[in-house]
């Protein structure tokens, strides 16, 4: 590792258990060597897997970076509903899950693939009137969530194992940014009318950036992997590269024409390959959402 601070780009770390995505982000600051650490898109400490971090310069690509779709391998617990809507809260009700035929598990499933209205858990990280939910929920606060769109393209079985009045699912699930995997788990277990929580998650991916990326964090203590920050635009978002003119318009914050490559992000390259910006399309412009270079 060299004496400086790390080059700007993102690091994708295999997440353990135990640990909250704010000690990961701590202990990069550490392997980095600078305090401008950030993550994109937060895992609960019970789950594993990707956890996407930016380094540097790329702390300013994470907000984009979040709102990617993303993929999870986990385990729903039919039979049993907690209070956090995984196996960290406390059994709040139970029902036999014995009767849960594989039709019903089918049909239950089905109805919570697509887009769909979801109401995120009570204990999660929202602001209800500038607090964070889990704040409320924890003081013993009701907390009235709204339901929200989200996609869930994929939502497929892949084992189940019955034990008495236990039904646990395995399923592989792909799903929009936003989504609550505890969530789809309590609302499967509810249509059943046996109740349900998340018993195990792990994160498969985060965009592009899959699981073969990613790097334990003792790993990347022995050996940092940073993916430069242009590779990881080129990676994550389409890309257009741009003679000296328009590289020294957007430079400075100019608009470019818009060639129809929306409608999320665009990264913009110099005449040398160098990353020059984000843009956003609208209309017939391009506006530039960060610039990298200048």
């Amino acid at each position: 590792m060299t004496d400086g601070p790390a080059e700007s780009g993102l690091v994708i770390v295999d997440k353990a258990s135990g640990w909250t995505s704010h000690d990961v982000v701590a202990r990069m600051r550490r392997l980095a060597r600078t305090r401008k650490v950030g993550h994109a898109g937060t895992l609960d400490p019970m789950a594993t897997g990707v956890l996407v971090v930016g380094v540097g310069k790329a702390t300013r690509l994470l907000g984009h970076l979040a709102l990617t779709e993303k993929g999870y391998d986990a385990t729903i617990r039919l039979g049993a509903s907690t209070n956090t809507d995984d196996a960290e809260g406390e059994v709040t009700a139970t029902a036999s899950a014995a009767a849960v035929t594989d039709a019903a598990l089918a049909e239950g499933i089905a109805a919570l693939t697509g887009t769909i209205q979801q109401v995120p858990p009570q204990v999660s990280a929202i602001k209800v009137n500038g607090e964070r939910a889990y704040k409320k929920a924890r003081a013993g606060e009701e907390v009235a969530l709204k339901a929200r769109p989200v996609t869930v393209p994929e939502f497929a079985v892949t084992g189940v194992r019955r034990d008495g009045d236990v039904l646990d699912v395995d399923a592989s699930i792909t799903c929009s940014s936003g989504t609550y995997i505890r969530a789809l788990a309590r609302d499967l277990g509810a249509s059943l009318g046996c109740g349900g929580h998340l018993t195990a998650l792990r994160r498969t991916r985060v965009g592009p950036y899959g699981l073969d990326a990613a790097r334990t964090l003792e790993r990347h203590a022995e050996d940092l992997a940073v993916l430069p920050i242009g590779a990881a635009v080129a990676a994550a978002f389409p890309r257009r590269d741009v003679d000296a003119d328009d590289a020294r318009k957007v430079v400075h914050g100019g608009r470019l024409t818009a060639l129809g490559l929306g409608p999320g992000p665009v990264g913009v390259f110099g005449p040398d390959g160098e990353l020059l910006a984000l843009v956003e399309e609208q209309g017939r412009g391009a506006k530039p959402l960060a610039v990298f270079a200048g």
